[in-house]
């Protein structure tokens, strides 16, 4: 594997109204190693700037226009985060920002992918989130699409999406003991894709659903994605850092 994009979610980088330093500091490590050790060019997909946002000024998510203050205050603040973490691994990150319709623009996507390609080229991690002061639900609407979009445009080898749950299940583990992971989907239904998304976290806008359209978008495109926690990153370097399939699952055709 020589590309991938990871997606962190806003459930692993807040916890109790603040960013989680300490999953924060994991994932950091998690991704030096892939570009250090293992010579892998990474893309981080990142939530949380609504969630660091809310740390500062306490408004009302459900309001759209309230939620994209609070992303343009988050924003800086992850960001700044992120730079002083990955530092202290001499790497170097750089703040990419996109809403749906640059996908869709020919001159627009050839100029990210230029720049992608001279920041990976001069081992920089791009880090990048939905612009969210401009776009609507109407469009990407939550980061495991644009994971997705990002994996397919900039021609990486697999998504690795790190959220709060260790896997895909036959059925919801919350709810059921008796629940067993999927290690590995080669097709997803059309019933689980048209289910009505939900979010655990208060600041989150996806749910397994979401991801099960990032997995199955992939997977018409025959790129792999692997689905894991991110509390816990023993599977996601075992997987990605050993290569070892032992937890976690991998959707791919």
């Amino acid at each position: 594997m020589k590309r991938l994009v990871i997606k962190v979610g806003t459930a692993v980088l807040t916890q109790d109204g603040e960013l989680a330093y300490e999953r924060m500091q994991n994932l950091v490590k998690l991704i030096a190693t892939l570009k250090n050790e293992k010579n892998i060019d990474v893309i981080l997909v990142s939530s949380g700037a609504v969630g660091a946002g809310y740390t500062s000024l306490k408004l009302d998510k459900s309001v759209l226009a309230n939620k994209q203050t609070l992303a343009a205050i988050g924003q800086p603040k992850l960001m700044k985060t992120y730079q002083e973490m990955f530092e202290e691994f001499g790497i170097t990150v750089a703040q990419m920002l996109f809403i749906a319709d640059d996908f869709d623009s020919r001159k627009r996507s050839k100029n990210a992918k230029n720049v992608m390609e001279i920041l990976l080229k001069n081992k920089v991690l791009p880090i990048i989130n939905e612009n969210d002061v401009i776009s609507t639900e109407e469009l990407i609407g939550d980061n495991d699409q644009l994971a997705a979009y990002v994996t397919h445009y900039f021609k990486a080898d697999m998504l690795s999406i790190l959220t709060d749950i260790d896997g895909y299940y036959n059925k919801n583990p919350r709810e059921f003991n008796d629940a067993k992971i999927l290690k590995v989907v080669n097709e997803i239904s059309e019933e689980e894709l048209n289910k009505k998304p939900t979010a655990n976290s208060k600041f989150a806008t996806g749910g397994i659903v979401t991801k099960l359209k990032a997995a199955d978008f992939l997977m018409q495109k025959n790129i792999p994605m692997y689905l894991t926690s991110g509390f816990d990153l023993k599977n996601a370097y075992e997987f990605l850092v050993d290569n070892i399939h032992i937890s976690g699952t991998i959707f791919k055709k």
